[in-house]
Formats: structure tokens, sequence, C-alpha cells
């Protein structure tokens, strides 16, 4: 992994070293499913569905989040988002909301973290 972008995932909250032991230290695979992340359609899936006021649907899309970020370490969204699959779980739709700006930073980091293989 080019060093640039290794350092950009670290500043953006993701365990790299964590992700890279998961995948049994194939750095190339691990590149494979970084690369893939920024397709995956649950964190525009959640923010619709928090507009629309869906509470269902903001639960599945960021449970999915939540999972897709725990898999590839990206500790910080995969924190902020548990926090509102909980807020979702227990019904508070306003709450769940509420955190979406520390998850668009966090999302929006990885995401510019990324580019670098662009």
């Amino acid at each position: 992994m080019r060093e640039d972008i290794r350092a950009a995932l670290v500043r953006a909250g993701v365990d790299v070293d964590g992700a890279l032991e998961r995948f049994m230290n194939n750095e190339g695979l691990l590149e494979r499913f970084l690369k893939k992340f920024p397709a995956d359609p649950n964190y525009g899936a959640l923010k619709e569905a928090l507009a629309r006021g869906d509470a269902d649907a903001a639960f599945r899309a960021a449970h999915t989040l939540k999972g897709v970020a725990a898999n590839l370490s990206m500790a910080t969204l995969q924190q902020r988002v548990s926090e509102q699959v909980e807020r979702l779980r227990a019904g508070d739709l306003e709450g769940a909301a509420r955190l979406m700006p520390g998850i668009d930073e966090s999302y929006g980091q990885i995401a510019e973290a990324l580019k670098g293989w662009d």
C-alpha cells in the first residue's frame, strides 16, 4: 500500500494494521476491498432514509454500513455508525439524524483518502 494512502487512511480513523490482520496480511486483497468501499450503497441509502423519515430503512442501511466499516477496520466510522444504530434501534430517529454530521465527516475523510488510488 502506498504510504501516502496508508497515512491518509490512518488520519481518517482506519486501523490499517488491524485491517491487514483481518485480511491475513494480504495487502492486495485489502486494497481491492477498500477500493470497492465508495461504491457501497449503504451510506447513500442511510442519508435518503433519514431524509424521508424512514426509520426501518435507516436502521437497515446503518446496520449494514456499520458491518462494512467494522470488516474494513474503519474504527471511527464504525463507532459513529454504531451509536446511530443504537439510536435507531431505540426508535430515536431524530437522535440518529443528529449524528449524521460526524458520520459524514468520517465517511468523507475515508473517501478522500481512497481517491489517491484513482
